[in-house]
């Protein structure tokens, strides 16, 4: 599609008149119907208004004359996969696993290695495949090849060994030792809980990016622990295979 039908669909598909796509990117009606005819495109910080209005990329917007992939991964980017910046606008160069909020959520390339292993595997992939073919990757991807620039000096790091030592201290009967946490969006782990008066609750937006892991019990098979934390709270739940039958362990303030 052309960037005159794009934002067409997007403007339609949102119940929205010209007049009022206008006054929301601060143009003329007669300039979105411009646009809509093809007569002229919208410039760059007009672009960047409508992508956070539709929350779609830049790239969409132009009809995808790129394509897309995370410079710290290597994952090939559509719009529901990219990170967001601290101000909510998206960032086209990060998926929203290694770039949450306007945080780096890896800084070693093991780590990163190690959590796209399981990932790859149910592609097809082996291990020794992914591994030789992530360790080829990722020195050619900008975030590496910038770390120093674009690191933040160890603080990420910090602070995740801080609230892993935090959450070891909680000393949950069955839960073993926290290693490591990885990024993980909400939309993938907001499990829903039955609380004692029979309500059902999610804690999670599905749309941020949080700190977790999995655990397998010590005490009970076929049991999991996962972890779930930020910089406001952490949880601490139980579940089955593939999330069945979810309870809330610990839902703790920061």
């Amino acid at each position: 599609m052309k960037t005159n039908e794009i934002i067409y669909e997007l403007r339609t598909k949102n119940g929205l008149s010209q007049d009022e796509l206008a006054a929301k990117v601060f143009v003329t009606r007669q300039a979105v119907s411009r646009w809509e005819t093809g007569e002229t495109v919208p410039n760059t910080e007009t672009l960047k208004l409508l992508s956070n209005l539709f929350n779609v990329s830049i790239n969409t917007l132009l009809g995808s004359p790129q394509k897309l992939i995370c410079q710290c991964c290597g994952m090939p980017l559509s719009d529901g996969i990219i990170g967001r910046n601290k101000d909510g606008t998206l960032n086209e160069e990060y998926c929203k696993w290694c770039y949450a909020d306007g945080t780096y959520t890896y800084s070693d390339m093991d780590d990163l290695i190690e959590v796209c292993i399981p990932h790859m595997a149910s592609q097809g992939f082996t291990e020794e495949q992914t591994r030789d073919y992530m360790k080829q990757l990722l020195p050619t991807l900008n975030y590496w090849k910038k770390y120093e620039q674009l690191g933040d000096n160890g603080e990420f790091e910090e602070f995740k060994r801080k609230l892993i030592e935090e959450i070891n201290s909680l000393h949950i009967e069955g839960m073993p030792k926290l290693e490591k946490l990885n990024a993980l969006v909400g939309g993938y782990v907001n499990l829903e809980y039955t609380l004692p008066g029979g309500a059902k609750v999610k804690f999670l937006n599905d749309n941020t990016t949080y700190l977790g892991n999995q655990l397998e019990s010590e005490i009970v098979e076929g049991l999991c622990f996962g972890v779930l934390a930020n910089m406001d709270f952490i949880l601490v739940c139980t579940y089955e295979e593939e999330g069945k039958n979810p309870e809330l362990i610990l839902y703790k303030k920061r």
